[in-house]
């Protein structure tokens, strides 16, 4: 319906992608009230309003927390909700990932997928729908600034603009995803003054953020003079034999030792995607310290309560239902004011309250004497299948690709959940890799034409019919 349309629009849409990617979007939440995430976040959404407007559409800074493109005629609004923001790039990386390149039709850059590229898609969409058909309702692109942190931007969005009828998200999985998960984020506490033969010095694991599977993490340790440095480092050698993990080993001065546990990066919402750094160091120090009688109650909790477990079994939490079985992210590892604290991710079945395991969480962690509190939380998406959304979708996506696919649950949470009746529909296609937040990001280009040709559909079909 609009394949030449968008055809003839692939180099704009490939070189505005690569200008998007270009900005360093990173949010930052501590900045003062002008730039509220950052220069560089409102830099990037500047640029994406300033585009839009040349191509004829309306368009509204919202503060600096976020912005929206419109266009359209009528009382009814539908909403496509994205963002702009993207999760740091860590080493690692082929290829540049905010310079972005193209190789073997992919383009690859930070954002490519998660969600630069969605959004560079939704918006020719919405040029291809404008420029061929007039339409009996209002069509808003929300582009966010915060969605990998703590969704400020949407939250401030939703106090001073209109609320949008029904819609969709562009930053997930096709064919159309009728649940999200509930989340939830927790952390692990216990005072730690230190032992008289083992002191932990500092803990590194580059600023994690609680929805990536992190890729590496540090820690100093301080000896004392009864402790064989020799011989401790032996013990890691032998624990690194035990378990195959990718153990490195700094000799810091004559009695400090620094321990570095490598991993592989991958969403929380995928944590068998990835290899958990902070869990093969936490397991590595709880045989250390165990082996010089210097136990540490959260060291131990964790080993054996939580573990290398992608699921919640090893809490006794066995439970899954229609989107799926409840996974962990051991996400954060910090020392500080005296305090060792262990950061978890979790993403919780649709059907199962969020307080129930939060009190499950807290009475587990009361065995070992350590402290559990929640640090956020988001409660599910669900739709039924019978949901008019989600079956007019699914169809469209269907005969777009001549497909016969059934609508998916996910264990990651978009913007979707932020406002009633709406689901993630796209990009990533079934059978591709999951690529959000993993090293080397990239979005085959004619895939990305592809979702700019099923996003043209949708928004006719959802515009035009009551």
């Amino acid at each position: 319906m609009f394949e030449n349309y968008i055809e003839n629009k692939k180099n704009e849409i490939i070189n505005n992608l690569i200008k998007l990617i270009s900005f360093k979007s990173i949010s930052n939440t501590n900045l003062d009230s002008q730039f509220p995430f950052g220069k560089e976040c409102s830099n990037c959404l500047n640029y994406t309003l300033e585009l839009a407007k040349s191509m004829g559409f309306k368009t509204k800074n919202v503060d600096e927390y976020c912005g929206y493109i419109e266009f359209g005629e009528g009382e009814e609004l539908i909403g496509i909700v994205g963002h702009l923001d993207v999760v740091p790039a860590n080493d690692g990386w082929e290829h540049d990932p905010f310079n972005a390149d193209i190789s073997e039709g992919k383009l690859y850059g930070r954002g490519s997928v998660d969600d630069k590229g969605p959004i560079i898609a939704s918006l020719y969409a919405m040029k291809a729908v404008m420029d061929n058909y007039k339409i009996n309702k209002r069509v808003r692109l929300i582009l966010g600034l915060n969605e990998e942190q703590n969704w400020k931007c949407i939250k401030y969005y939703k106090e001073h603009e209109e609320i949008p009828t029904f819609g969709f998200s562009p930053d997930a999985n096709f064919p159309v995803i009728f649940a999200e998960k509930g989340i939830l984020s927790s952390w692990f506490e216990i005072d730690y003054i230190g032992s008289s033969k083992i002191k932990i010095l500092n803990i590194d694991c580059n600023n994690n953020p609680f929805n990536v599977v992190p890729k590496i993490c540090k820690i100093d340790l301080e000896l004392s003079s009864t402790i064989n440095k020799r011989e401790f480092i032996e013990k890691i050698h032998l624990i690194n034999k035990k378990y195959n993990f990718n153990i490195e080993i700094n000799e810091l001065s004559i009695n400090k030792v620094q321990i570095i546990l490598n991993g592989v990066a991958s969403h929380s919402a995928h944590p068998e995607l990835g290899s958990n750094a902070i869990s093969k160091l936490i397991i590595v120090l709880n045989e250390l310290f165990n082996s010089y009688n210097c136990n540490c109650n959260i060291f131990q909790f964790f080993y054996d309560r939580i573990n290398t477990e992608l699921s919640g079994k090893s809490l006794g939490i066995d439970f899954k239902d229609e989107s799926g079985s409840l996974t962990l992210n051991v996400a954060k590892f910090l020392f500080e004011d005296n305090k060792i604290k262990i950061g978890m991710n979790l993403r919780i079945p649709v059907t199962i309250k969020i307080s129930e395991i939060e009190d499950k969480l807290k009475k587990e962690a009361e065995k070992y004497t350590v402290l559990s509190y929640s640090h956020s939380s988001m409660d599910p998406l669900h739709l039924s299948l019978e949901n008019d959304l989600v079956k007019k979708l699914l169809d469209i996506y269907n005969q777009k690709t001549n497909s016969q696919e059934k609508p998916i649950a996910i264990g990651g949470g978009t913007f979707a959940r932020a406002f009633d009746n709406f689901v993630s529909f796209g990009p990533t296609f079934p059978g591709d890799p999951d690529l959000c937040h993993q090293n080397d990001e990239y979005i085959e280009i004619e895939k990305l034409l592809l979702c700019a040709n099923i996003y043209a559909d949708a928004i006719y079909e959802l515009s035009t019919n009551s």
